[in-house]
């Protein structure tokens, strides 16, 4: 990285799962640099979803290199996703037509629940065994899959885990990490969020606040995707040989089920 920004930068690795990311400073200047970011990055910078974008450089490896202004902030705390921030800020998203646009014109199609079906499908086929939580949840997701057909597709982060909301010193909320982004049912992120933070009593008020009612049928919808993503958590630690979190997020996904079929 410093080819080009000069001997006097100091580069330091930011951390995160892709080891892509990097953190530039010269003297009081300070950057955040990626390596080969999401192609709508200046989509999401001009909508004040994430850290305003100031750069972009291509280099001769044909790898591409974008710097956006440094935030200094803090992720959110998990009992702070409750927040009407977070609400109207996950509300603009799913309501961008830019971003929607950008994610058609590169060619994203919708991940359907047929999709998500057929994606858990080719993964379980891949086991060295049997795993009969698995094969439940599978059941379920294929008698619910026409209940939950939904026609308005928005673009999804897909990871709303607490720590990729930042909230700078200013008190502007930023969703980061956008590796992940896909178009859409917005039950996608909803459920994931709901679940994952809110009490279930509140869930009525947090979406008031996001837009929309809570209605059976988004409850609905919002189950078959946390189950759905939660059958992937399971498929990604049994790859990593993590059996306590199998067993963990296994007994999650019998609740889940349990809950929707008694």
């Amino acid at each position: 990285m410093k080819f080009f920004l000069g001997d006097d930068w100091q580069v330091t690795p930011a951390g995160g799962a892709t080891g892509e990311a990097y953190i530039a400073q010269q003297g009081d200047q300070k950057l955040f640099l990626k390596r080969n970011s999401s192609p709508f990055l200046a989509v999401l910078s001009a909508e004040g979803i994430v850290p305003k974008l100031l750069w972009t450089k291509r280099l001769e490896s044909g790898d591409v290199i974008t710097a956006q202004r440094w935030v200094n902030g803090r992720e959110l705390k998990s009992h702070e996703m409750n927040g009407k921030n977070v609400a109207q800020l996950l509300s603009k998203i799913h309501r961008s037509s830019e971003l929607l646009e950008m994610f058609k014109r590169i060619g994203n199609t919708p991940l359907t629940p047929q999709i998500i079906i057929e994606n858990l499908q080719k993964k379980l086929s891949l086991l060295q065994s049997y795993d009969e939580i698995l094969e439940h949840g599978l059941i379920y997701l294929f008698k619910q899959k026409d209940k939950v057909e939904h026609s308005k597709f928005v673009v999804c982060h897909t990871d709303v885990n607490h720590n990729n909301w930042i909230l700078s010193e200013n008190n502007e909320l930023y969703l980061i990490d956008w590796d992940g982004a896909t178009v859409a049912d917005p039950a996608l992120d909803l459920g994931l969020l709901l679940y994952l933070y809110i009490s279930e009593s509140h869930w009525e008020s947090w979406l008031s606040q996001y837009g929309i009612p809570l209605t059976p049928e988004l409850h609905l919808r919002m189950h078959w995707y946390v189950v759905s993503q939660t059958m992937f958590i399971i498929l990604w630690h049994i790859q990593r040989n993590e059996p306590d979190q199998v067993e963990r997020w296994e007994t999650y996904l019998v609740e889940l089920i349990r809950d929707r079929t008694h």
